[in-house]
């Protein structure tokens, strides 16, 4: 039974993938059927092992696709032969004397697989080459030693290789090696197809054809012997360390193409990861370089298939809180697998390790109090900040030096897998930083933004009660009066001026206090903060900062983004800005094609400088002095470099030109503003996975919210309360007005329903807003508890006056009809 289900998955997938033939298919679960809609492997997979469940329809192979792939393989068998016939002439009798069915031989180079080809193909008699590819792909010494191939590279390549490892000879075996079996997978540069593959690492339906319909490898099988050794010895025989060549053999095995084929996702390549999961990490670091030479698409194809691995199990299983994805071997070896494979993606694409931003010049204070692990006599973890992954301190490059990986972050992202995350054991797995424990906070690429966020939820909430627990302590030793809050007290027409008084008191006296929760009081304004006072007093707060009569930041009408303004005196929060400015909060400059982003019309001029033909000196007279304006608008004059005015920009200098504008409206200008903005920024998250976790277009989203403001996920997970339902006559009426609101008004609605105007991070659909009875026909206004999302309704008695009264309330709510 379970070799017939596996059958049938199979052939649902490559339904799924590659269709029957027949171009006029109506079965809509066919790859060829006209209406289909194209998925990627890992989607099918999923889909195959659905279609199986409720046994859906199989399409029958149209004549037009049978035998093709018994005649494609034939085919090659013949291409190899005549290819090797041509560039390898031999005594074959003689040959095949010696040989003596090759017993002697234990290890496979390109050229013996044509020498063995030749000699069966005219003997009609395989079964030699299946024996030893058999013996070599089973043994890991074999293997080894397979492929390898002296091969010359220019310095760029072997630096590249190189990385910081000192021995530049290695590196250059390594990556011969990978290029030998890459060529032995590849097709032959003569005429017709001749692939190693096709017998050691291509995958046909759990049987691997080499020639003949009577001739096949088991692949699966051998990899199933394979690992367990491989395994046992990298864990006890500590191989790599004694022969750095060892990682040839996953260079080899990576190249099945066929490897997330549904044959292998039971058995075989969880075997695979297990022991590829075992590579210690300078190992890994090398593999990483060595993939980082490879094209988009092989690079895709590996991410492939580890995340076919981790699909299939997640769907598999019944994980919960009881059974946690955690501890599934299969999950957390692929899991460990597939981070190799991102960082040589993030390695192979556009990397910039240069233009950092310098650290600050004086530490952030430090609690002059002690922690809770110091008080209970434990060492307190991650005192410099934010864990560092280990394999970007191996490699010397981090997430966020890539400007353009391979293939996009996205594609790393398992959906499946973050559906059954617990992520509050995970979390727990992170901080306590067990062995024996996985936690897939280490590898935050696989997780999406909303995951993240609860992960980052749960740390700002141990902190809080961190900070909380501190203080009840110090008031029972010392006596201290008890303030496990963050408490302002703000007057509405001085919301500035109290909170930047009472913050710097506080970040002064015990900057710790930062951390606590926050609980907001307006004075002469009666109200408990359960949340909903809070997010009314930070809309405010960003409304005034960002008031362009302050003067602290500028704003764009172009572009609808705000930028520091660099004769400001002072500066602190945050609100739509260029994603420069989410780079430079996690370290890195901006340089020329940030202004793309932030000063885009000052970018197309500069980008037309670069590209004009004619002469710049002539015909465009400019210097390397340049002009801004002050906050009241008088010109400053500022030189690029020293006597500027005087240096014309030409053809041969206008790359440096542009290189120093770009540094100087980025960086140089703003940099007083930007180091006060940082710093507080620092000052609260300095401890927090915020940095290890997100990449700073994921910031953005964190900070600013969802810009997509799907109100038909919010009505389908809004839950209704005191007698209302789905189906009730005014909560028909209502969503029909509120789908028909404009963008300002449905911004308008959501503040007045949630103190923000904002998509949550996951959009809308996250938000669970409750819509509950507040009485009978009233002429009163809806009214709201931001804190809770509930909006309270009462029951009006038409449409018209449903839509007034809403409309009333949030367009004047401002202080008034939220709780």
């Amino acid at each position: 039974k379970r070799a017939a289900a596996k059958h049938l998955i199979e052939r649902y997938y490559h339904q799924l993938t590659e269709g029957c033939g027949n171009e006029a298919c109506t079965n809509e679960f066919c790859a060829s059927c006209p209406s289909f809609h194209r998925m990627d492997n890992n989607a099918a997979a999923v889909k195959a092992l659905e279609l199986y469940k409720i046994n859906a329809k199989l399409c029958d192979p149209h004549p037009s696709k049978k035998g093709t792939s018994s005649a494609y393989l034939e085919n090659s068998a013949k291409g190899a032969h005549n290819n090797s016939c041509s560039d390898r002439k031999m005594n074959r009798k003689e040959a095949h004397a010696a040989r003596d069915d090759f017993k002697d031989l234990n290890y496979l180079t390109e050229e013996k697989v044509y020498e063995i080809l030749e000699i069966c193909g005219e003997k009609e008699d395989y079964s030699p080459l299946i024996r030893v590819i058999g013996r070599v792909f089973s043994s890991a010494e074999g293997l080894v030693q397979s492929f390898r191939k002296a091969k010359q590279h220019t310095k760029e390549e072997l630096k590249s290789l190189q990385g910081k490892d000192e021995d530049k000879d290695e590196d250059e075996k390594e990556k011969a090696a990978c290029s030998a079996a890459a060529a032995a997978m590849e097709e032959d540069s003569g005429a017709s197809s001749s692939r190693i593959g096709d017998g050691a690492t291509q995958g046909d339906n759990n049987v691997h054809k080499l020639g003949p319909d009577e001739v096949s490898v088991d692949v699966e099988a051998v990899m199933v012997y394979l690992s367990p050794n491989v395994e046992c010895d990298l864990t006890y025989h500590n191989v790599y360390s004694r022969d750095p060549n060892y990682l040839n053999l996953f260079i080899i095995v990576m190249e099945n193409s066929n490897l997330h084929s549904p044959e292998y996702l039971e058995i075989a390549l969880p075997l695979f990861c297990k022991a590829m999961s075992k590579l210690p990490l300078p190992a890994q670091a090398k593999l990483v370089r060595l993939w980082s030479q490879y094209s988009a698409e092989q690079i895709r194809r590996m991410m492939e298939t580890f995340q076919q691995l981790i699909t299939y199990k997640v769907i598999s299983n019944e994980f919960n809180s009881r059974n946690l994805v955690n501890d599934d071997d299969s999950v957390v070896a692929a899991t460990k697998c597939l981070k190799i494979v991102y960082y040589a993606n993030v390695l192979g694409g556009d990397v910039d390790t240069d233009h950092n931003e310098e650290e600050d010049d004086e530490p952030i204070p430090e609690s002059s109090e002690l922690t809770l692990q110091e008080l209970l006599g434990e060492e307190r973890r991650n005192k410099k900040g934010p864990r560092v992954d280990p394999l970007e301190t191996e490699l010397g490059v981090k997430t966020i030096d890539c400007r353009k990986p391979l293939i996009p972050f996205e594609e790393f992202v398992n959906e499946p897998l973050n559906d059954v995350l617990e992520m509050d054991k995970d979390y727990t797995f992170f901080k306590v930083e067990t062995e024996n424990k996985f936690s897939f906070m280490t590898c935050p690429f696989i997780l999406n933004a909303v995951t993240k966020n609860l992960g980052l939820y749960y740390d700002n909430r141990i902190r809080m009660y961190s900070e909380r627990r501190i203080t009840v302590l110090y008031s029972l030793v010392q006596g201290q009066q008890l303030n496990p809050y963050l408490r302002l007290k703000v007057r509405r027409d001085h919301i500035i001026d109290d909170a930047l008084v009472r913050l710097e008191m506080i970040a002064m006296e015990n900057p710790a206090d930062l951390k606590k929760q926050l609980y907001v009081e307006f004075e002469g304004e009666q109200g408990v903060d359960e949340g909903g006072v809070s997010k009314e007093f930070f809309q405010l707060v960003v409304e005034e900062i960002f008031n362009p009569d302050i003067g602290m930041f500028t704003y764009d009408e172009t572009t609808k983004l705000f930028w520091f303004n660099p004769s400001s005196f002072e500066t602190e929060l945050d609100v739509h800005f260029p994603m420069v400015v989410y780079r430079k909060l996690m370290g890195k400059k901006g340089t020329f094609r940030d202004l793309a982003d932030s000063h885009p019309v000052l970018f197309q001029s500069l980008k037309e400088l670069l590209e004009y033909e004619g002469s710049v000196e002539e015909d465009m007279m400019i210097t390397f002095q340049i002009s801004q304006t002050d906050l009241f608008g008088n010109p400053l004059m500022y030189d690029l470099r020293e006597n500027g005015d005087k240096i014309p920009v030409t053809n041969e200098n206008r790359k440096d030109f542009v290189t120093q504008y770009a540094e100087y409206i980025l960086n140089k200008a703003v940099e007083k503003q930007f180091k006060a903005f940082r710093r507080g920024f620092h000052m609260v998250t300095n401890e927090s996975p915020l940095k290890y976790l997100f990449r700073p277009e994921e910031i953005e989203l964190l900070i600013c919210g969802s810009r997509n403001l799907d109100f038909q996920a919010l009505e389908e997970t809004t839950e209704y309360d005191g007698g209302y339902n789905r189906d009730s006559r005014i909560i028909k009426d209502f969503w029909d007005i509120v789908h028909a609101f404009g963008e300002e008004q449905k911004r308008l609605f959501l503040q007045f329903t949630t103190g923000t105007d904002r998509a949550p991070v996951g959009g809308l659909g996250k938000l669970k807003m409750i819509i509950a009875k507040n009485g009978p026909d009233t002429d009163r206004l809806p009214t709201s508890h931001t804190c809770f999302n509930v909006l309270l309704l009462p029951e009006y008695t038409t449409k018209e006056k449903l839509k007034e009264r809403l409309l009333k309330a949030i367009t004047y709510a401002k202080g008034f009809g939220m709780l």
